[in-house]
């Protein structure tokens, strides 16, 4: 866990799994790391993850098997990846045209869950 905190969004050290999944239903983008639990969780949904692979030489990780991963990912047209971090920026700045142009396809449980999560949303906001 870094140090460093986000100074315009609310962050966390450490949330839930159940947080995480609402989270990342929530979002439009996500980002993550190149962890395949971390990327899996909103392609299940239909999204389209931004990918940074944790890298040995800034020994963020103890060899390079997540930039493998997220390799073959990207030449499977999965993902959006961020190899260089200078390069993020301008991937969130074009994702909707660098996410339409890929394979992802929302399953059906995800359709579901996802018609399920919106019709929880709007049936609170009618009853307060």
């Amino acid at each position: 866990i870094g140090s460093m905190v986000p100074l315009n969004c609310p962050s966390a050290e450490v949330i839930s799994y159940g947080d995480m999944v609402k989270k990342v239903a929530e979002a439009r983008i996500v980002i993550t790391h190149g962890g395949p639990g971390s990327i899996m969780l909103p392609l299940s949904m239909g999204k389209v993850p931004i990918v940074v692979p944790r890298r040995a030489e800034f020994n963020e990780h103890v060899d390079n098997h997540q930039v493998d991963f997220v390799r073959r990912l990207e030449a499977g047209k999965k993902i959006i990846a961020v190899y260089e971090i200078n390069e993020l920026e301008a991937r969130i700045s074009n994702y909707d045209n660098l996410a339409s142009a890929l394979d992802v396809e929302m399953s059906g449980a995800a359709e579901l869950d996802r018609l399920v999560e919106n019709l929880n949303r709007y049936c609170e906001s009618v009853t307060r």
